[in-house]
């Protein structure tokens, strides 16, 4: 017998939830934003409007299907299935934090502050999803597939990201190593680390790199390609600075032989989760097996 689909609700807590766990009471609460010139009806009004969404997202999921829902401070504890459809319900960063924990399954994002929200991966409104399910369930959905990015240390521990990783000291001191590309080229270097990132990373972090450095083309939403940037390379008897940027197509990829004490590597701006390259490790950074699906 065929199990009906599972509708995963992914959603974060409020700012307002997190204000009340941080200081007890709304009263504190409304003490503390005052004094930074904030009000509580501002904070309230987000609040409201997340929690209009849950509920408008459970009522669209059809009766027959079977339900699960995970905060994203949990996400690495909840144990996704092959049949669920996931529906995140926030802003554009939760899909990007949420789609390492998954292997093909359809993401739904659900805006639940139009016009608050980039809406790049959050793209449809809550009163659009039943819609939106039934054509997932009926195989008329349309999605694309967008390419990660992923960390590779030599003791086979690794780390996928939707937007970008960054490989560099876990403070403000300089990273030390040696950067290897495809081609064969090497280069001793001492700069604040790598960025590499990914088509859907492309209006992030890698846009103001890109930028500064004269509008440098990055990859398409829908690229299998990946960006990647040297940041402040510093120029020395021992470090060089020729290999400060380019393109990693699917099956390259640029390795990287530690010589700091440590290096870490994260995704998508969590630090909490991330690896810890030692002295004489190398990272491998390429484009990840793993695939976003996004209903679009």
């Amino acid at each position: 017998m065929t199990l009906p689909p599972r509708a995963v609700v992914v959603h974060r807590a409020s700012e307002l939830d997190e204000l009340v766990d941080r200081h007890g009471t709304r009263g504190q609460v409304e003490f503390f934003l005052r004094t930074r010139g904030r009000t509580l009806a501002d904070v309230q009004a987000r609040h409201d409007a997340l929690h209009d969404a849950l509920r408008a997202a459970s009522a669209a999921i059809p009766a027959d299907w079977r339900r699960g829902g995970v905060e994203r401070a949990d996400l690495h504890r909840f144990a996704f299935g092959p049949e669920d459809v996931v529906v995140v319900v926030g802003p554009d960063g939760l899909v990007a934090n949420t789609a390492k924990y998954l292997v093909g399954q359809p993401v739904v994002g659900v805006d639940p502050e139009p016009g608050r929200n980039a809406g790049v991966l959050v793209t449809f409104a809550s009163a659009q999803l039943a819609a939106v399910l039934a054509a997932v369930a009926g195989g008329t959905a349309r999605w694309q597939d967008r390419a990660m990015v992923r960390a590779t240390l030599d003791d086979g521990t690794g780390l996928d990201a939707l937007n970008d990783l960054y490989l560099g000291h876990q403070s403000h001191q300089s990273a030390r190593y040696v950067l290897g590309l495809a081609d064969g080229r090497t280069e001793r270097q001492s700069s604040s680390g790598l960025i590499v990132a990914t088509g859907t990373g492309a209006t992030g972090w890698a846009a103001s790199i890109a930028h500064d450095r004269g509008g440098t083309t990055l990859p398409t939403p829908d690229s299998a390609e990946l960006a990647w940037f040297v940041r402040e390379a510093w120029p020395s008897p021992t470090s060089g600075v020729a290999l400060t940027m380019g393109a990693l197509r699917p099956g390259d990829a640029l390795e990287v032989l530690v010589q700091s004490d440590s290096l870490v590597v994260f995704g998508d701006g969590l630090e909490s989760d991330r690896l810890t390259a030692t002295w004489g490790q190398t990272v491998r950074l390429a484009v990840a097996e793993r695939r976003l699906r996004l209903v679009v």
